[in-house]
């Protein structure tokens, strides 16, 4: 095939001449590109006799313009640099642009820059098309492909005697981000020189991609860092001898040691116990999980899991491995904090204004900030369990598990597997694998030990051991784990007189019994009786879509009862009232008859009981039921008229509202 020859320059002046003159085109001598940008020119009204540049930016604009291209200038120079030893005194100058055609950069003769200025093709300066006519960098930019006009081919006269080669230079994504540009003088066209500068912004754009990529790999590395060093787990590098490359802050708190102290050592100068594991799994490619680790430290030994995951090298091989530490006390507080483990029970949530409840407030929320061991007294149902909560919410611990543990409730033979845990085969239907004690799930939190006085004499010794020790030993196991617990005793029972009835160790009791709260019972907290009542019914009320309200006798009945059971007792009262209630009032025979009055109430038992009451108190007390339940029928006949049972009875309203306050009828 014959090569298309070039139309003579001749005749691409007269082309130049026609279409200047009358808009025609003449096919034979123009390049259908050149056409178009001829055509596109006059409609945008370019004047074919100048071809100065019109659109240039100031120097403030610029040096934006410059400092926004930075990147792309400053790879670019170099193959600018090399590309002018090419063309040095030859009358070419290397131009980069934008990628809207503004001049960034020159590199040239003197002589060949100061021509350029006569046409303000410098810095800062616009070169499409549209701005001053067809040229290079105008069609490259036009087209997204290398171009090259020269002589005639420019609509403008002045750019007549310059020869333009341009090639455009693109980002990772293929987007043009500038043009690099050669320009000389007219009579020495060469297509070899569009190949040159299609070649070096073609590694402009290879060395861009290579820098976004690096890019990209230096922010993947920082956030890599970033996770490595904030992870809560310790993390260890290991190169696929064994020995440390790296490790994260976790690691270095555990160990107690520097980072750089760690690195270069084989894994089992590390983790001795996981290395067998390690050994293993860069020998055979398997992974290992969960293994048990003791790691020493500044603080003692702490238990920690180790899990092992090999690191491929891309060639079937194995380059390392990554080892993850895991403190087991995190990881059982978050596992117990997902299996209820944990309390949201604070101070505020104890009701009552008494005095004697106040008190015993006011110590707990001091004992809360402290460390020591809190010994909660008082009868059953005075809510031992509640400040228990509130403690370890408002203490350094409330973010660790909260284990609660009834010591009257445990089979005797079974308190210390509950307690302290066991290991494998420690005794017939131990579980496989063992299993944790309290004091280990609670690890990092509080442990709550209720009905303490209950607890047998042989468990006594094993805990006051716990107490000395901050250790404990599983049954059937040998190794020592650290209890990082706060611990909450809570009692019905005289532990003094227990000591002395031999029942309780004295040197436990002393042990327990740093700071003793005493909580109150119901009987002697006065009116946190009704207000207790009120908030019971409104709570209860809330739940079944209803709003309940005492009647006035059901108050007074309350506040004369001597509540054995204290609060549990009186909760258990207001739902069997809700429960009887036909509609939203709760009346007196909604309550049980010893409230009532029906019948002469039990002493009191537990914790500082009271003893029976005497014969004159009983005949007076039984006196008045029958009096009471007299006034209430007729009061109830009356339909609640006071004047009217004064009128039936014959006697002053005074004396009826008289009789009413002493009998505690009057609300």
């Amino acid at each position: 095939m014959d090569a298309v020859k070039e139309p003579p320059v001749a005749d691409k002046a007269a082309a130049w001449k026609t279409f200047v003159a009358s808009g025609e085109i003449i096919p034979a001598a123009v390049p259908s590109l050149i056409a178009d940008s001829w055509r596109k020119c006059a409609q945008t009204g370019v004047n074919p006799a100048d071809g100065t540049g019109r659109i240039i930016l100031e120097s403030a604009a610029l040096k934006r313009l410059l400092e926004k291209n930075a990147t792309v200038i400053g790879i670019a120079k170099p193959f600018m640099q090399n590309l002018y030893q090419f063309f040095h005194a030859s009358g070419f100058i290397i131009v980069l642009t934008d990628a809207a055609g503004n001049v960034l950069e020159t590199f040239g003769d003197s002589d060949r820059l100061k021509s350029a200025r006569t046409i303000n093709f410098l810095p800062g300066a616009n070169w499409q098309d549209i701005s001053v006519g067809t040229n290079a960098i105008g069609t490259a930019l036009a087209t997204g492909r290398p171009s090259q006009v020269s002589g005639h081919e420019h609509f403008c006269r002045r750019h007549h005697c310059w020869t333009c080669s341009a090639a455009p230079v693109t980002d990772h994504d293929g987007a043009i981000v500038a043009v690099l540009d050669i320009s000389g003088p007219a009579q020495a066209s060469n297509s070899h020189t569009l190949g040159m500068v299609a070649a070096a912004a073609g590694a402009i754009s290879m060395q861009l991609a290579i820098q976004q990529k690096n890019l990209e790999l230096t922010m993947a590395n920082r956030r890599l860092t970033s996770i490595f060093n904030t992870m809560s787990e310790g993390v260890v590098l290991i190169d696929r001898r064994g020995v440390v490359n790296e490790v994260n802050a976790v690691v270095t708190k555990i160990t107690a040691k520097p980072g750089g102290e760690l690195v270069g050592l084989p894994i089992e100068r590390l983790f001795g116990s996981v290395a067998p594991f390690t050994r293993r799994m860069l020998a055979d490619k398997k992974p290992y999980a969960d293994i048990e680790l003791t790691v020493t430290g500044k603080n003692g030994a702490s238990q920690c899991l180790a899990s092992g995951e090999p690191v491929a090298d891309g060639r079937g091989g194995i380059s390392g491995g990554v080892i993850v530490i895991r403190p087991i006390n995190r990881v059982r507080s978050l596992v117990n904090r997902f299996s209820g483990y944990y309390t949201s029970l604070s101070f505020d949530d104890i009701l009552g204004a008494s005095p004697a409840l106040a008190e015993a407030v006011r110590v707990a929320a001091i004992a809360a900030a402290g460390s020591s061991t809190v010994l909660l007294q008082g009868e059953s149902g005075t809510g031992k369990d509640l400040f228990a909560q509130a403690i370890h919410h408002r203490s350094p611990r409330s973010d660790g598990p909260f284990i609660a543990v009834n010591c009257g409730a445990i089979p005797r033979e079974l308190v210390g597997s509950e307690l302290f845990g066991y290991e494998e085969g420690a005794f017939t239907g131990a579980s496989r694998g063992g299993r944790p004690g309290k004091f280990e799930l609670a690890a990092g939190g509080t442990i709550f030990l209720d009905e303490l006085g209950d607890m047998p004499l042989d468990q006594q010794i094993a805990l006051l051991r716990v107490l000395e020790e901050k250790k404990t030993v599983r049954i059937g196991g040998a190794r020592l784990i650290p209890a990082d617990v706060r611990i909450i005793c809570a009692t019905n029972k005289n532990l003094s007189r227990e000591v002395a009835q031999g029942t309780f160790r004295q040197d436990l009791y002393y042990r327990l019994n740093v700071i003793a709260i005493t909580i109150p019972a119901l009987r002697e907290r006065g009116d946190d009786i009704t207000l207790l009542f009120g908030y019971f019914l409104a709570k209860l009320g809330k739940e079944r879509g209803r709003q309940f309200a005492a009647e006035p006798a059901v108050y007074g009945a309350l506040r004369r009862y001597r509540w054995p059971g204290n609060v549990r007792e009186l909760h258990n009262v207001a739902e069997r009232a809700v429960s009887l209630a036909e509609g939203d009032a709760i009346a007196l025979g909604h309550l049980p008859a010893e409230i009532r009055g029906d019948a002469v109430p039990p002493a009191p038992a537990g914790f500082a009981a009271a003893g029976p009451l005497p014969l004159r108190e009983q005949t007076r007390r039984q006196k008045e039921q029958e009096e009471r339940r007299a006034i209430a029928a007729s009061l109830g006949e009356c339909g609640g008229n006071i004047s009217l049972l004064a009128k039936r009875l014959g006697v002053a309203r005074s004396t009826i509202y008289r009789r009413l306050r002493h009998l505690g009828l009057d609300g």
